[in-house]
């Protein structure tokens, strides 16, 4: 896997299509799935391989 770094997401989400990779709901999907690690209110520790955040950043049609 990559190296774990330290994200802090942005303050509400930019509803783009993917979606940023400091998206609070990328961050929380990938927190939820076992890659990243919440560390404080807005922080997160993410060791994701990039198939990963790929599917996390995915818009479903719905």
């Amino acid at each position: 896997m990559a190296t774990p770094r330290e994200v802090k997401a942005k303050k509400r989400c930019c509803q783009s299509g993917p979606r940023c990779k400091r998206c609070p709901v990328v961050l929380k999907r990938l927190a939820r799935d076992g890659f990243a690690e919440r560390t404080g209110k807005r922080t997160y520790v993410v060791d994701a391989p990039k198939r990963a955040v790929k599917a996390a950043r995915a818009r479903h049609a719905g």
